[in-house]
């Protein structure tokens, strides 16, 4: 029983024709149906249409071609089983030894503005995977090949030995269920918001590879970077890099942080960060105004950081930029007298990164041993929160000022958090401590004189006044934060006491 009948059916036809000639030299018989078909006919290659396999015309619009016994038989038949053999030859079935196959475009459909419900069903493929599923669950006997990257290769093999191996046929067996099950993923994401269940009984998520990168957080551990298939725009992950070495897992997550908190600014700001914290915030007129105030925030933690723009760079703020160790420069964009003089660092990174154009809507996946937690965003601003100023006196236009820009700054700071800011820069950040009243010690030290008059943030409760008696004596004047805790009269008294601005918002920003 001949085994060479190969059966063609894409929607990507990227070097198709090429791989179906190829076959049909090597005595191959082709099958195929609707564009594909044509497509191939039209190249002068001789087809076989499905329907002469199946002896059933096509029907439904379409919708059924392929799920036919001559079909799936020729599929799933063990060739080294006898039994299996003899039900091909009594049901006139002939095995098929390759399946070439892509499927409908529905990821693509689902990208474009305006698409209707019904175009996107309409894009679910159902025959497609059902012959891919087939073919690689069979992979013994059956080469499925589903990527044009891959067409060059089982041509090769072909050719040299008349078969494809089975470390190749299991190989891309494996692509092909990883695939499917991508696929699969992303309508099950679709139908899902569409239907608004929050959280479903199971969650599948899909991610393409984007980069091998060349390890992890540390030299031994492994990496790479992975990429929502539709694309999120303004993230990291679809930044152009337009100059430097690649970039590293640190810097990745970095930058992430670096842009996620730039963006909440709508005034020019520039944002530096060091091991997925602020080390200094700073906002201006331009770019360079900006910069300026970040970088005399803490002079010493930006060394080997990340700067995130929320402007275009130009080439008086390239040229500050030059004279400071960076990872990394992010920018909406660069005039090209800031390139000539950023381009001069070889191993500088700079990376442009487009305008959101919306909120970011990507759940936060964290994986944990074992499992995965999942939740929103935290996307609340101080215009989301309730605004109450329990003490005497209430904050002045210049402490508005700086209390907003700690509010926005400490969201982004690792709990426990607390920000020192005036109106226009942080001057100190106490992040990731294990007490409230450490962080704001690192914090009000690092401001040191700066802190005279200046607002401080809080990303969660005062669990007692302390905090409060630590920002008096250095000599703050405002303070802002969730409230919330069973002791908040203590802190209130305590603000009173040294005549303490205090606002509480009723929002809490831990990240952890």
């Amino acid at each position: 029983m001949a085994q060479k009948r190969a059966l063609i059916s894409v929607s990507n036809k990227h070097g198709v024709v090429e791989f179906a000639a190829g076959l049909s030299k090597l005595g191959y018989e082709i099958v195929s149906t609707g564009g594909t078909k044509r497509a191939l006919e039209q190249a002068g290659i001789q087809v076989t249409g499905v329907s002469d396999v199946t002896g059933f015309p096509e029907i439904l619009e379409g919708r059924v071609k392929t799920l036919n016994p001559k079909i799936h038989g020729g599929l799933l038949a063990k060739l080294d089983n006898p039994s299996h053999r003899l039900q091909l030859e009594e049901h006139g079935i002939e095995p098929i030894g390759i399946v070439c196959v892509n499927l409908y475009p529905f990821r693509e459909t689902i990208s474009k503005p305006g698409t209707t419900v019904e175009d996107a069903i309409e894009n679910i493929d159902i025959g497609g995977p059902s012959m891919l599923r087939a073919a690689a669950k069979n992979h013994q006997d059956v080469t499925v090949v589903i990527d044009p990257d891959d067409y060059d290769e089982v041509l090769r093999q072909l050719k040299d030995t008349g078969e494809v191996d089975g470390l190749t046929r299991r190989r891309l067996a494996a692509k092909v269920f990883r695939h499917t099950a991508a696929y699969d993923a992303l309508i099950a994401s679709y139908l899902t918001d569409l239907a608004g269940e929050d959280s479903p009984e199971s969650l599948t998520v899909t991610y393409e590879l984007k980069d091998r990168l060349r390890y992890g957080e540390n030299p031994h551990q492994r990496a790479a970077f992975y990429k929502n298939p539709l694309g999120v725009g303004g993230s990291i992950a679809e930044a152009i890099q337009l100059h430097g070495k690649e970039l590293s897992y640190n810097n990745i997550n970095d930058a992430n942080a670096a842009l996620q908190l730039v963006r909440e600014f709508i005034e020019p700001a520039a944002v530096a960060v060091k091991h997925m914290n602020p080390c200094g915030v700073g906002t201006g007129e331009t770019a360079l105004a900006a910069f300026l105030q970040a970088y005399e925030a803490d002079p010493v933690s930006i060394f080997g950081g990340i700067v995130a723009f929320n402007r275009e760079v130009d080439g008086s703020a390239a040229e500050k930029l030059y004279d400071i160790f960076l990872e990394i420069i992010i920018a909406p964009s660069f005039t090209d007298e800031a390139l000539l003089v950023l381009q001069k660092k070889k191993n500088l990174r700079l990376l442009t990164v487009t305008d959101r154009g919306g909120s970011n809507t990507e759940k936060n996946l964290i994986s944990i041993e074992g499992g995965l937690l999942v939740q929103d965003p935290d996307l609340l601003s101080l215009e989301d929160a309730k605004i109450v100023i329990p003490t005497k006196r209430r904050p002045s236009e210049e402490e508005w000022k700086a209390l907003k820009l700690g509010w926005k700054v400490v969201k982004h700071v690792k709990s426990n958090a607390i920000v020192v800011a005036d109106g226009t820069r942080t001057v100190g950040v106490g992040a990731g401590q294990m007490n409230r009243i450490g962080a704001a010690k690192i914090a009000l030290e690092q401001a040191g004189e700066r802190a005279a008059g200046a607002a401080m943030a809080s990303d969660a409760f005062f669990p007692m006044d302390d905090t409060v008696e630590a920002a008096a004596r250095a000599g703050i004047t405002a303070i802002i934060q969730p409230g919330g805790s069973v002791r908040d009269e203590d802190s209130i008294k305590k603000a009173d006491e040294y005549g303490i601005a205090m606002v509480f918002t009723g929002v809490r920003h831990f990240k952890h």
